[in-house]
């Protein structure tokens, strides 16, 4: 896809790290490569306008209505995302590799100091110190979720360098050295069949989270097997994440069937996050095991949200073909993950929905994109691309954003124009040996 530097609106002339909302006063239609430049690079400037100070990692999130109360607090798993959308930027000449690069020094001399537990870094980091931000009351230890989106970023970025010259081979070992920290087998918690989610010093395992599947976390699995020094067996896959073969289950909406689901689970695929976070650096294209062909279970999972937004059984305002996406984001009330279901759609779209799912559905994302920015600018769009959520039956508009939700939009979407970051991903050696040892074949 060509890239544009067209000037597509005129706003008011406003500072973007100051978080203040921009006003768009006209705008102008473009051509469809150029609207899709536009959003990515505004997306891009919440990673690197609107990075914290001190770490150079992306913020938990940013109210451009000052309501946050949480400022200085680094999303870790938003920072992975955010190191790949740093990469995006280099290759679309956002900024430049030497600028780049020095961020990218300042993150990890950051995360070289900064709180871990058996390698795993907590979900909140203080950017002021690099001490935890517990993220509840008996959460403050290791993540090992937000960990494995932080090595999924960390590990683009060592392939990206790891030839380059003298400054770019020495931080690919640097990264190497903070991968092979992560103790995944340590998070089996006594050598259990399974891995868990938490672990903190003070509470010990109390969370008890087993992570199981099928959610947002395969790539936890995938990169405990390919870890190096602290990998896992192929038996914590199959008897932890796939229960020995119950996530290979039957679901339907209309004519459509997936065939990853677990008891409990909504009944329609789940939130659309499931689809994204582990496939930002993970490519689904040709990735099968004995349990699924994920490029076909993720985009039909995709087809559904958007099938049912069309469908809209609900009966919710604004509902349609240019307007859906339901996945975990800000709710009317709270945080909320919202599914294609009856109990889990509350009428809140996320534009982060059908943005990251540009692979899967490009027609339909595109469709929305081009509503949300030519149809609802003023109310959806500002310094640091669409806001997180919105409801029209409940004429909701809060111009916030969430660093998860923005990283996964714009590395989704990098990865649709050029496969970027999947090609960097699937690079790594030991991803290879991690797949293979869980049975994975996979064909670009």
């Amino acid at each position: 896809m060509t890239k544009f530097f067209i000037v597509a609106f005129i706003v008011l002339s406003v500072t973007c790290t100051s978080h203040t909302q921009q006003k768009i006063l006209n705008i102008q239609h473009i051509s469809d490569s150029a609207l899709f430049d536009t959003v990515e690079r505004r997306t891009f400037n919440y990673f690197w306008e609107g990075a914290e100070p001190n770490s150079g990692m992306a913020p938990e999130r940013i109210h451009l209505d000052n309501s946050n109360d949480d400022k200085t607090i680094i999303a870790v798993g938003g920072s992975g995302f955010g190191l790949m959308a740093l990469l995006a930027g280099i290759e679309r000449g956002y900024i430049t590799c030497e600028q780049g690069l020095q961020r990218f020094e300042k993150i990890i001399s950051f995360l070289e100091k900064a709180d871990r537990f058996h390698g795993a870094y907590p979900h909140w980091l203080n950017d002021e110190d690099g001490h935890v931000k517990p993220f509840g009351y008996d959460d403050n230890g290791g993540d090992m979720v937000e960990t494995s989106y932080l090595m999924e970023g960390l590990l683009c970025v060592r392939q990206y360098f790891k030839d380059g010259n003298t400054e770019e081979k020495n931080l690919a070992m640097r990264i190497d050295s903070i991968w092979h920290g992560v103790e995944y087998d340590w998070y089996r918690r006594d050598g259990q069949n399974v891995l868990y989610w938490h672990w903190s010093p003070n509470y010990a395992w109390k969370k008890n989270f087993a992570v199981h599947g099928y959610n947002e976390c395969l790539i936890l699995y995938i990169l405990g097997a390919s870890s190096p020094a602290h990998g896992v067996p192929a038996e914590v896959y199959d008897q932890g994440w796939a229960q020995n073969g119950s996530i290979n289950k039957i679901s339907n909406y209309k004519n459509d069937t997936l065939h990853l689901f677990m008891q409990g689970n909504p009944p329609h695929g789940g939130p659309l996050f499931w689809t994204h976070y582990s496939y930002l650096g993970l490519d689904p294209h040709g990735l099968k095991d004995k349990y699924a062909n994920y490029w076909k279970e993720m985009s039909t999972m995709a087809k559904i949200n958007y099938e049912w937004c069309v469908d809209n059984p609900k009966h919710y305002k604004g509902y349609g073909e240019n307007n859906w996406g339901l996945t975990a984001s800000y709710s009317v009330r709270g945080y909320a993950a919202h599914a294609p279901d009856e109990k889990n759609d509350r009428g809140v779209i996320a534009p982060t929905a059908a943005l990251s799912s540009f692979p899967y559905t490009p027609q339909q994302s595109m469709a929305a994109m081009k509503h949300w920015y030519y149809d609802m600018n003023d109310k959806l769009f500002g310094p640091y691309g669409f806001y997180d959520a919105f409801s029209e039956t409940d004429d909701w508009y809060p111009d916030h954003y969430l660093a998860i939700d923005q990283g996964s939009a714009i590395v989704m979407m990098e990865n649709y124009r050029s496969g970027l970051l999947w090609k960097l991903f699937m690079s790594c050696d030991e991803v290879k040996d991690g797949l293979k040892k869980l049975g994975f074949s996979y064909q670009q």
